[in-house]
């Protein structure tokens, strides 16, 4: 990892390779598929990087389990702690619980029950809040402390990015087993790291391939900062899409207002 001008920490291409190594014992290589009628709708050939086949059922099961496995022992003896709408909750208390640490974390009282029950499964200890970013980051503060635990920020941390830029370094192999030279990736953003992790790997080996992200219209807090050329940080906006509302923060910001074409919105 190197620091920038402005004291951010930014993951290189050396930290993705490293985090991949990393966490293959503990995730799937999901599969690239296709669809003809999309196809034919959309005018183009599509690829889809199924990360819904993902272990815990999501791309953020990379950098959580690339932050949980980088700790030292020393580091990892108060478990690890964050806050979550869901899917980051879920995917640190499985990367901990493969460890055999604790993990407490904080989720909003909306987050849907099945995300709820399945941090709980995977061992995870919940802690509700209000659904907004300051209620969230309140509460966790308050957590925190009490348990010492390592925060693994759910998306902009560095090791996190490193994780989500593995599902890049993938989908780039795949698309070459197929023979086939992407001209543009479109990743989903809410709070920029999987976003990041792609510009992270596409910006180092595949430089020419565009990079869009794609978020709610409800949430198009990322759409109007990229826009703007600062960040927009929306607190509580109603979307149904309950992982994609909150904002983006600096090290996302960094990679998103320097590799990202556009960001496309959705109704």
């Amino acid at each position: 990892m190197i620091k920038n001008e402005d004291g951010l920490v930014i993951p290189t291409l050396d930290d993705m390779l490293e985090a991949h190594e990393r966490i293959k014992p503990y995730i799937h290589r999901t599969p690239v598929l296709t669809s003809r009628f999309l196809d034919e709708m959309a005018g183009c050939e599509m690829y889809f990087k199924c990360e819904n086949f993902q272990k815990a059922g999501a791309f953020k099961v990379r950098g959580a389990s690339n932050a949980v496995f980088g700790l030292s022992d020393e580091e990892a003896k108060n478990g690890v702690c964050t806050h979550s709408s869901g899917n980051h909750a879920l995917s640190l208390s499985y990367a901990a619980g493969q460890r055999g640490i604790p993990c407490n974390v904080v989720m909003p009282y909306s987050a849907p029950e099945a995300k709820k029950a399945a941090v709980r499964g995977y061992g995870g200890i919940i802690t509700e809040c209000d659904p907004s970013t300051t209620s969230r980051e309140a509460v966790f503060a308050k957590v925190q402390a009490e348990t010492g635990g390592d925060f693994v920020h759910p998306y902009n941390d560095p090791r996190v990015i490193a994780g989500q830029a593995t599902c890049s370094r993938e989908f780039l192999e795949q698309m070459d087993e197929r023979g086939v030279k992407p001209d543009m990736v479109v990743a989903p953003i809410g709070g920029g790291g999987m976003i990041s992790g792609t510009c992270l790997t596409l910006s180092n080996l595949a430089p020419d391939v565009k990079i869009y992200a794609a978020e709610p219209v409800n949430a198009d807090d990322a759409a109007r900062s990229l826009h703007a050329g600062h960040i927009i940080a929306d607190d509580a906006p109603d979307t149904i899409a309950d992982g994609l509302k909150v904002p983006l923060k600096d090290l996302t910001w960094h990679f998103v207002s320097s590799y990202v074409t556009n960001i496309l919105t959705a109704t």
